[in-house]
């Protein structure tokens, strides 16, 4: 069965909405966010853990703009819309509602998952959201972070492979 992927890519209005049926629904409302530029084993893994049965999974995605505050003028690699789509392509993936801000923090605050969900590299740090989260009885679960399984890396490789000796 094919998913349309224009449909899982929402606006956070229509975001908003949605999650109200599926509250009403009684299903549990996961978030989790990222750049997501360069899609790679380490993503997929995480994303599949996250998902479970009684969960709708919320992407957050950095925008081109967000990316750039981050990580410099040379990032992202791919353009949001194109990484959107990528994301929402994986059936572990229920929506991916795009942000410009450098953290989520407004976006949650918006939407107030039940669950957000970070990489164990977070754990001990300052997890934008978290506190808002477990305010309205949530919490923060971490997912087992894979070494060496980033875009940052993928990136230096190509750059070392493919550099002009």
């Amino acid at each position: 069965m094919r998913v349309d992927t224009k449909q899982k890519i929402v606006s956070l209005v229509s975001l908003k909405r949605r999650i109200a049926q599926y509250r009403r629904e009684g299903k549990s409302i996961a978030f989790t966010n990222g750049c997501f530029d360069i899609l790679h084993y380490g993503h997929v893994n995480y994303l599949q853990k996250a998902k479970k049965p009684d969960r709708i999974l919320i992407i957050g995605l950095n925008g081109d703009k967000s990316i750039k505050k981050i990580k410099g003028p040379k990032r992202p690699i791919v353009a949001e819309k194109e990484r959107a789509g990528v994301l929402a392509a994986l059936a572990c993936v229920d929506h991916v509602t795009i942000f410009q801000d450098e953290t989520p923090f407004n976006l949650i605050n918006a939407l107030k998952p039940d669950i957000l969900i970070k990489g164990s590299d977070w754990k001990g740090r300052d997890v934008a959201g978290s506190d808002i989260v477990k305010a309205s009885g949530g919490k923060v679960e971490y997912m087992r972070y894979i070494p060496g399984s980033s875009s940052t890396s993928i990136i230096e490789t190509v750059l070392k492979r493919y550099a002009e000796k």
